[in-house]
């Protein structure tokens, strides 16, 4: 039965993977930790080992179609993803695992209140309308040093690296919320998170089996999830996004600090 958990969970994960380009770590490793009894460093181990397959292919066809992705930036960011992700493994594995848990959640929290343009209220700046990916040309280099950051937060917290992507294509690249997505789950599809999985794998926190049947729910949820995204208008994509954040930072809130 609790085979049957895990899939279900995959199924969310993958949904939620599909329709913001995150991964589905920012709702497995809660979960797991939560539901399945499992503390941080395992979740975080079986959270990125269910991500190494390219799970969220089905997605990043739809939105391909949808003509939503660049394929050679998500490349580059998958590049610099695969780089990151050994250092965020190895600190992750060296230092304290309240400590951990608690600067997720006050990462979470930055994000979840810039999604719903928070820090605005307090500083005048003009608005810059998004522009759709294709419009603006930008060095490679930027696009891996935005993947060595996320890298390096996945392999630290288990997430596919995707809540750091999406907020900062956004915000400095100035893409379109949905092309963000779909340029983030791109990159994601790679085994960028490999480095973290052996670190974890070498300290034994891995669980294979589960970490498999994640993967197949993702697998199934993760092109549902990219056609709703697909269908909703801009402005509401991204007020479900920092809504959704908001729920998942405030369970951790009550959960860690």
């Amino acid at each position: 039965m609790i085979e049957f958990g895990f899939l279900v969970l995959g199924i969310v994960a993958g949904i939620l993977s599909g329709l913001f380009g995150i991964g589905g770590g920012i709702v497995m490793v809660p979960s797991l930790i939560a539901f399945f009894g499992m503390d941080i460093l395992d979740a975080n181990a079986t959270s990125l080992a269910s991500m190494l397959l390219p799970v969220g292919i089905l997605g990043v066809f739809a939105y391909h179609k949808a003509g939503l992705i660049n394929i050679r930036e998500s490349l580059w960011i998958a590049f610099g993803l695969f780089l990151g992700s050994f250092l965020g493994g190895e600190l992750a594995v060296n230092i304290n695992e309240t400590l951990l848990a608690r600067l997720y959640v006050c990462i979470l929290l930055y994000i979840a209140l810039s999604y719903m343009d928070f820090f605005t209220l307090f500083k005048k700046k003009k608005v810059q309308e998004p522009v759709e990916y294709s419009k603006v040309a930008r060095p490679i280099w930027m696009f891996i040093l935005l993947g060595i950051a996320a890298g390096v937060f996945a392999g630290l917290f288990g997430k596919g690296g995707g809540i750091v992507i999406v907020p900062l294509l956004i915000g400095l690249f100035h893409y379109n919320p949905k092309a963000a997505s779909a340029t983030s789950l791109a990159a994601l599809q790679l085994p960028v998170g490999l480095p973290s999985v052996v670190i974890y794998a070498h300290e034994g926190h891995l669980h294979l089996l589960y970490a498999g049947l994640i993967a197949l729910g993702i697998l199934a949820g993760a092109l549902f999830g990219s056609k709703l995204a697909v269908k909703l208008p801009s402005a509401m994509f991204k007020k479900v996004y920092a809504l959704f954040l908001m729920v998942v930072a405030f369970y951790m809130l009550s959960k860690y600090i």
